[in-house]
């Protein structure tokens, strides 16, 4: 019943519209429950789109009936409630699924599906908060079961979904358009000043320690975060290769702190990731979401001195090759932090500033497009 609000709603808990059940991991000490595997089984790495089709691994009819993995069938709900919460996908096949992932199984022909994946996905920050709260970030299955979901008539339901399936498919298609204008810029770079790794039009190869300093980051406390202040810019908000404003936290106006001020224009980089992975080494111009920010440990601010333009700068640390000088694979060593020093002592090409600042003038107008 709709009046005003979700106040005045009907609800009805997940449970009592669907089966709901976890999965299970067959044991790996049992070949015999993988070898020649031919059902499909579900890890939150396999969680790649809204719909799953296929999966990096298969189990056996043995490790099915041998493990408390269950086979769900195709259009069965797939929801993540162990590490990665509130990760939502829809069955395009019968698979099996690890025990990080639920499976609802819908039988109540009141709810229309698309309507109840939109509104476990509004769940996700909600979800994410409450798994903090546990050691193990989970969220259990008695948990899942109780959430309740607002009660529409079929009609509104599917007009709902609708309108949300529409703004995803404009959604996806201007990323797409933002991420047509980043090839973009690479191309004019490469056009430019050549691949990075090969310099072929020979230009000057400089240590960064010439031309710019590194400043590190302030090793704030977690636990006396403020929810208002300066945003204390944290890995999460600049490894994307631009701000992104998640899981905010803030710290009061200290002077002291003044040498972890950034502003925007700034070009800063994370520092820690994962060994083998690109989730770090990754550098960001901050833009103007704030009018300052403080910088947290294990990241750092490149300060240009002379002779390097940010734009050009950045735009050359987003080479695979150059990020793998930065992280040591290039040298045969997998590490998983980058030092002041690693980024000092980068060897790399470097054009006339002219040339450089030609480069920074087509980005600027590319940004002013995106």
């Amino acid at each position: 019943i709709r009046i005003c609000g979700d106040e005045w709603m009907n609800k009805i808990k997940l449970s009592s519209i669907c089966d709901i059940q976890s999965g299970g991991t067959p044991s790996r000490g049992k070949a015999e429950f993988w070898n020649g595997g031919t059902i499909p089984w579900v890890k939150i790495g396999d969680f790649t789109g809204k719909h799953i089709k296929q999966t990096a691994e298969m189990i056996t009819p043995e490790g099915l009936a041998g493990s408390s993995a269950k086979l769900f069938p195709k259009g069965t709900i797939l929801y993540t409630i162990f590490a990665t919460l509130g990760e939502i996908a829809i069955l395009d096949i019968d698979a099996c699924t690890n025990q990080a992932i639920a499976g609802l199984t819908l039988h109540d022909e009141r709810i229309d599906k698309e309507y109840l994946v939109y509104f476990l996905k509004s769940l996700k920050a909600y979800v994410s908060k409450i798994g903090r709260g546990v050691a193990q970030n989970n969220i259990n299955m008695s948990i899942l079961r109780e959430f309740e979901v607002p009660m529409r008539s079929l009609t509104e339901q599917k007009q709902i979904a609708q309108m949300l399936l529409k703004t995803e498919e404009i959604i996806t298609a201007r990323k797409q358009q933002l991420s047509d204008f980043d090839t973009l810029i690479k191309a004019r770079f490469v056009e430019m000043f050549g691949d990075p790794e090969m310099n072929p039009k020979g230009w000057q190869e400089v240590r960064l320690l010439e031309l710019l300093d590194v400043v590190g980051g302030y090793a704030f406390k977690s636990d006396l975060f403020l929810e208002k202040g300066i945003p204390v810019l944290r890995i999460g908000n600049i490894n994307a290769g631009f701000f992104q404003p998640v899981n905010m936290v803030y710290w009061e106006e200290d002077e002291k702190l003044d040498r972890y001020k950034m502003f925007p224009g700034d070009l800063v980089m994370s520092l820690t990731g994962t060994v083998g992975k690109e989730d770090y080494g990754n550098v960001c111009i901050l833009g103007n979401d704030y009018d300052s920010y403080y910088l947290n440990q294990r990241n750092a601010k490149l300060e240009i001195r002379k002779n390097l333009d940010k734009y050009y700068l950045s735009e050359l640390l987003k080479f695979s090759a150059i990020k793998k000088r930065l992280t040591g694979i290039s040298r045969g060593v997998r590490q998983a932090n980058i030092s002041n020093k690693d980024i000092l002592n980068l060897q790399v090409p470097i054009p006339g500033i002219k040339e450089q600042e030609q480069f920074a003038a087509f980005v600027n107008q590319s940004d002013k497009s995106k």
